[in-house]
């Protein structure tokens, strides 16, 4: 079966690009074009495409009221294509909280434009998520195994850990407000791995900030970790964690060529591994297997590492493939996680809002 495809764009030089970039792919159709959000929604209605291309910034109805309309009518896989500007990164989180279930960065102006490096990510993305809704279409879903898990080893709410760390890629920005709120304010810092390009991840950390009243920040290199704090790492390179002379951890950026993805899970995972602490780790959803090799080495010291349940998963690879692996000691939905983390290393509500100002005076 081919995949319907559906532009939504009001740039007809975009329109026409996308068309270009898609003509030697017989498996995906274009089988409609519109400028803004209400026309989409009338194609939508008439076309029954399998995917969705949906500019962000548009005249009239923009794509994020369009994407709301569209999910909650005739729901179906919505990719958001986002000028890479501090306003359309703020945009494209809301597009992905109305329900977009992916983006794809694009520059801001027609000459900047990387017409390959888009092309590419449309036709993996287009494919990915048209064989999703085909599938689903016809009664099916995909499936996933769960290997026996290695259990928490009797820590209940006994462990401690002196460090969280957070695997997530494609649907992270849908659920990460979530986990951080079931969550709440935790005794230990907290460092999240969201792959996002660079010009993302400060507006997703501000996002973040106001949305769940936590000390979330954008990490940076050299920075001094505290309790309470959750770090989200910069898009683009990498992010590792280590220890100061006088034991205090902080953040190291850097970008290794070695990794396929950045910000690297696997990286974030591993370097934690290696402090000589108590640490927990999260993989939650996205696409292919980062996060599995670092998972391992801390499960391999005996540390707990959680993964979010994989039907619960807008893409379920990367807990899947964790979970496969051996190493998870609890497989859990997003509420279930922030339970547990919360479990460990919780403020108490009464303490929450003077535990931290007192702590970070101690540290600075």
């Amino acid at each position: 079966m081919r995949i319907k495809l559906l532009v939504i764009d009001d740039s007809a030089f975009m329109r026409s690009a996308i068309r270009l970039m898609l003509l030697d792919d017989h498996e995906i159709e274009i089988v409609g074009e519109a400028r803004d959000g209400e026309s989409a929604i009338e194609m939508v209605e008439t076309l029954n495409p399998d995917v969705i291309t949906m500019d962000v910034t548009m005249p009239g109805m923009d794509g994020v009221a369009a994407t709301r309309i569209i999910m909650k009518r005739f729901p179906r896989p919505i990719i958001m294509l986002s000028s890479m500007t501090d306003e359309g990164s703020e945009t494209t989180v809301s597009a992905l909280e109305a329900g977009a279930v992916d983006f794809i960065p694009k520059k801001s102006s027609f000459a900047q434009l990387d017409i390959a490096q888009i092309g590419i990510e449309l036709h993996k993305k287009i494919r990915y998520w048209g064989e999703r809704h085909l599938l689903a279409s016809v009664g099916k879903r995909p499936s996933y195994h769960i290997a026996p898990v290695r259990g928490l080893r009797g820590w209940g709410g006994g462990f401690q850990p002196e460090l969280v760390v957070i695997g997530v890629s494609t649907g992270g920005p849908v659920i990460m407000a979530r986990l951080l709120r079931s969550m709440g304010p935790l005794a230990c810092p907290v460092v999240i791995a969201q792959h996002m390009p660079s010009s993302f991840t400060e507006g997703f950390a501000q996002h973040l900030k106001m949305d769940t009243g936590l000390n979330v920040l954008q990490a940076s290199d050299s920075m001094l970790l505290l309790p309470g704090m959750v770090a989200i790492c910069p898009g683009g390179v990498d992010t590792t964690v280590g220890p100061l002379t006088s034991g205090r951890l902080i953040t190291r950026i850097r970008h290794n060529d070695a990794s396929p993805i950045h910000p690297s899970v696997d990286l974030l995972f591993t370097s934690a591994a290696r402090l000589n602490r108590r640490v927990a780790a999260v993989v939650m959803t996205g696409m292919g297997s980062d996060g599995t090799l670092g998972a391992q080495k801390l499960a391999d010291q005996g540390f707990p590492v959680l993964a979010q349940e994989p039907g619960e998963c807008t893409v379920d690879g990367m807990p899947n493939s964790v979970i496969e692996s051996g190493a998870v000691a609890e497989v859990l939905n997003v509420e279930g996680i922030g339970a547990r983390l919360r479990q460990w290393a919780g403020v108490p509500a009464d303490r929450a809002n003077t535990h931290f100002s007192t702590r970070s005076m101690e540290l600075t």
